[in-house]
């Protein structure tokens, strides 16, 4: 399983991480911070969880791109 997380309300707007993974981030329309597509939001941590592990490489270089290092992936 992998679980990528990002904490959005500290999201700077940067667009690092639509750089990095247009895939699964794209830049909110309505406040220009970034969006975990298909993710579920817990108190401000909107996580992403999937078997499929092809999304690590791409999630990482988001996470490692973030100035603010709001993003996190985790593989179990």
């Amino acid at each position: 399983m992998v679980i990528v997380t990002l904490q959005r309300d500290k999201c700077i707007g940067c667009n690092y991480c639509v750089e990095m993974d247009p895939v699964h981030f794209q830049m909110s329309k309505k406040d220009g911070k970034s969006v975990l597509i298909h993710s579920v939001n817990a108190k401000g941590f909107f996580t992403l969880k999937t078997p499929n592990h092809s999304i690590v490489e791409s999630c990482e270089l988001a996470a490692k791109a973030c100035p603010v290092k709001i993003i996190t992936v985790k593989e179990t």
